[in-house]
């Protein structure tokens, strides 16, 4: 990477089509949708001028609610085209949760799916907005939502609502100067991205993004891995999160690499879509990589052809790191650390580290970006090995939360630096070490456990498929150490051994006071583990909420 890229995605986009327009761009397994490079950089344009055709300007914001689709994929890069912020929408939402984004986001247009699993988009749209049962298409005039005009379906067709074959038609009336004016009216450092986050602290905040912060992080992040045009990246995450969009989506745009999409995740299509369409490369949250390395069938695949990609999202365990080395081929896998704040990525592995440090670090920092850590209470740098606040400066560091000034502020300091909230240590080459969360480290009396150290121990037991570390409120030492364990199908253990286990190799402070066995894990859509719910449950059913309430009074 010789220096930062100041161009649109729209801009990327077209480089990378003119560069290698008859190389296949994107396959989908699941729909129809096999493009080249050139095909789908003008199928973008089409629907960019019909967006336009259709009433959206420069700065309206339009919300998408849908798995991966390729209407998706599309809508991102014709979004941008025009200049039109999209608003991404977590799958898991659900009607409460769907309107307040839609409100506080100002979207002038939504996008909707029929594919979610437990949840009927076109029923929750109806009744947030029920004059849509009424109006014009495109002219909604919704009590709650009165910013909101236009909502489009991808797959059905509903009353007050567009169909995604609908939007081409309207392209007739764009001309081919005003689209051009359109695309060269824009700027690269131009807001053009607004990711929620999770909101379990409270209601989710619109994290602005522009095109230098996505271009330029995918651009890196596709170096790490030394992507080319050869590479064929297997994409199970989901893409409303960055992990989706910029890891995979603009890693392989940038670098002219294959996008092969599923539309949601199961093991057996990532193990069906490497096999079948010869995947060099696989995204994933660790929990995704178990559930592929533990399914059944496993051994029924080829592994082959996979060479690298990326483990991310939430902490990645040693063991399971090795066994995708070792058992799915990815002697090239790499890890990235950061938040959507960052756009997302801010340390990684390449390729050409060792397998100890690709194995036992985040890597180093990005090019173009500083970074620090630093002491949470006094904001003082610490030194080498010290564990502290990761602090991030530089191109990828959002442009703020939308229409919060004072989180923008909280989040972002007088000099730039974005605070993450995550506890980290740096060695002497450099490379980043994460410990956890500052709100998920435990202070046993005045002791400080980072989860981490334990899970990835735990994950060494044999009959261990998956485990999580909480704290649970103490009266005698303000926190302990509570286990959550998912076995491994067949396998045996109980708390007594797990207990064990522990305190055979780690000292006494850091051995779980509970251990307590579940089926599986509490997720949110992109797959990483809602500690805040595993440490409600511990509390009810170890009946401590008496313990709990002299916590927080």
């Amino acid at each position: 990477m010789e220096g930062l890229r100041n161009i649109t995605i729209g801009e990327a986009l077209e480089e990378t089509a003119l560069k290698f327009p008859t190389h296949q761009a994107v396959k989908y397994i699941e729909m129809e949708f096999d493009k080249t490079w050139y095909e789908f950089n003008q199928k973008v344009d089409r629907i960019a001028k019909g967006l336009m055709g259709m009433g959206l300007k420069k700065g309206d914001h339009a919300a998408v609610w849908a798995t991966n689709y390729p209407q998706w994929l599309v809508l991102m890069f014709a979004t941008a085209r025009i200049g039109v912020v999209l608003v991404t929408v977590n799958t898991n939402y659900k009607e409460s949760e769907l309107e307040f984004l839609l409100k506080q986001s100002d979207s002038k247009a939504l996008f909707i799916c029929d594919g979610l699993k437990d949840i009927d988009c076109e029923k929750i749209v109806y009744s947030i907005c029920p004059e849509l049962k009424t109006c014009r298409k495109g002219d909604l005039k919704s009590e709650k939502l009165p910013e909101l005009k236009i909502v489009v379906s991808f797959d059905n067709h509903y009353k007050g609502m567009y169909h995604w074959n609908d939007i081409e038609a309207f392209g007739v009336l764009v001309s081919s100067t005003e689209f051009k004016e359109r695309k060269a009216s824009l700027h690269p450092d131009d807001v053009i991205n607004m990711q929620y986050t999770s909101g379990t602290t409270g209601f989710p905040k619109g994290v602005m993004l522009t095109h230098n912060n996505i271009v330029n992080n995918g651009l890196s992040i596709g170096d790490c891995m030394r992507f080319t045009e050869k590479d064929r990246l297997c994409i199970p995450v989901p893409f409303f999160h960055c992990f989706g969009m910029v890891l995979a989506i603009m890693a392989c745009v940038t670098h002219g690499s294959t996008m092969v999409p599923l539309l949601w995740y199961t093991p057996m299509k990532v193990m069906h879509v490497v096999e079948y369409e010869r995947c060099t490369a696989l995204h994933g949250v660790p929990t995704m990589f178990i559930g592929v390395l533990e399914h059944r069938d496993f051994d029924k695949y080829d592994y082959s052809t996979l060479r690298t990609g990326i483990m991310a999202g939430s902490p990645c365990p040693i063991k399971v790191m090795q066994d995708v080395v070792n058992k799915m081929n990815m002697k090239d896998i790499t890890i990235a650390f950061g938040q959507t704040e960052a756009s997302p990525v801010c340390t990684q592995t390449t390729i050409e580290d060792s397998l100890e440090k690709r194995v036992h670090t985040v890597g180093k920092t990005l090019p173009f970006m500083e970074t620090k850590i630093v002491e949470p209470e006094t904001g003082e740098e610490v030194g080498i090995g010290v564990a502290g606040e990761f602090c991030v400066r530089g191109y990828n560091v959002m442009k703020g939360y939308y229409k919060l000034e004072e989180a923008t502020k909280a989040a972002i300091d007088s000099d730039g630096w974005l605070h993450t909230g995550d506890l980290a240590t740096v060695d002497a080459e450099g490379y980043y070490k994460i410990t956890g969360r500052i709100k998920d480290m435990i202070i046993r009396g005045g002791e400080n456990i980072f989860p981490k150290e334990i899970e990835d121990f735990i994950y060494t037991h044999p009959a261990v498929k998956d485990v999580a570390i909480v704290a649970i409120p103490s009266q005698r030492y303000g926190e302990e150490v509570c286990a959550f364990v998912v076995l491994k199908e067949g396998a045996e253990a109980d708390e007594d051994g797990i207990k064990s286990y522990v305190n055979k190799n780690l000292a006494k402070h850091k051995v779980p006071k509970r251990v307590m066995f579940v089926e599986k894990f509490p997720l949110t859509a992109s797959g990483k583990i809602q500690k805040f719910v595993l440490r409600d449950m511990a509390i009810e059913n170890l009946k401590l909420e008496e313990e709990a309430a002299i916590e927080t009074a």
